[in-house]
């Protein structure tokens, strides 16, 4: 337990540039505060004492703006930032190194009993006001663009945007193990109209090319 406090307060000073100090990050991070009282509320939950488990929950929502269900399995070194807004539902899974920023959801679909919540890979880097919703999986160093909406389960290392999101790899190589730039991600829909407009470009230039030489074989023939 206490191994796994310092490695999400190092996680925190790694990956925040406004993390000045270890006791700056202890008393200033509802995302770390929300963490520890979910490892309490995760004990109670695994040994059937749900009721409590429930209330410490809902405490540590109260206090942090962050609500994780007792019954998530959360992996070391998560990072929420700011984290207001944060859902993380009963039967979610998050692997090791994952960063969250604030109004993320990751819920379910409907009332169906069973796995419902999605399942995050390692080092996957989720931005403000997404929505990863129902039992898919997320794989490992993936991006999730902010205010997407994911459906569908996305492969390892690929790049989701858009609503519905839409998966987008970076010339087929994967992406870094924790890059936290979820703002700076590509546009399919802007990159399709840009190559269309390339193709209407080069062809009003040939348009052009053949303009010209027939005007010429027609001076040449007065």
């Amino acid at each position: 337990m206490f191994r796994r406090i310092i490695r999400e307060i190092n996680a925190v000073k790694e990956r925040d540039p406004a993390a000045r100090s270890t006791l700056e990050v202890l008393l200033c991070y509802p995302g770390l505060h929300a963490l520890f009282f979910h490892r309490i509320a995760y004990f109670f939950y695994r040994h059937g004492l749900k009721l409590i488990a429930r209330l410490t929950s809902q405490f540590s929502r109260w206090l942090t703006g962050i609500e994780i269900h007792p019954g998530a399995k959360v992996g070391e070194g998560l990072f929420i930032d700011h984290g207001m807004g944060v859902v993380i539902g009963e039967t979610a899974e998050l692997g090791d190194n994952v960063t969250i920023y604030q109004g993320v959801t990751l819920g379910g679909t409907g009332k169906e009993k069973g796995k419902r919540h999605p399942s995050i890979g390692d080092n996957v880097v989720i931005g403000a006001g997404a929505k990863v919703l129902g039992p898919i999986e997320i794989g490992d160093n993936s991006r999730i663009g902010a205010g997407s909406v994911v459906l569908r389960s996305v492969p390892p290392g690929a790049t989701v945007v858009g609503i519905p999101g839409r998966v987008v790899f970076y010339k087929g190589a994967a992406v870094p193990s924790i890059n936290l730039n979820h703002t700076d991600l590509p546009d399919p829909v802007a990159e399709a109209l840009q190559r269309l407009q390339d193709q209407v470009d080069s062809l009003r230039f040939q348009l052009g090319q053949v303009e010209k030489g027939v005007a010429h074989c027609d001076f040449k023939a007065l």
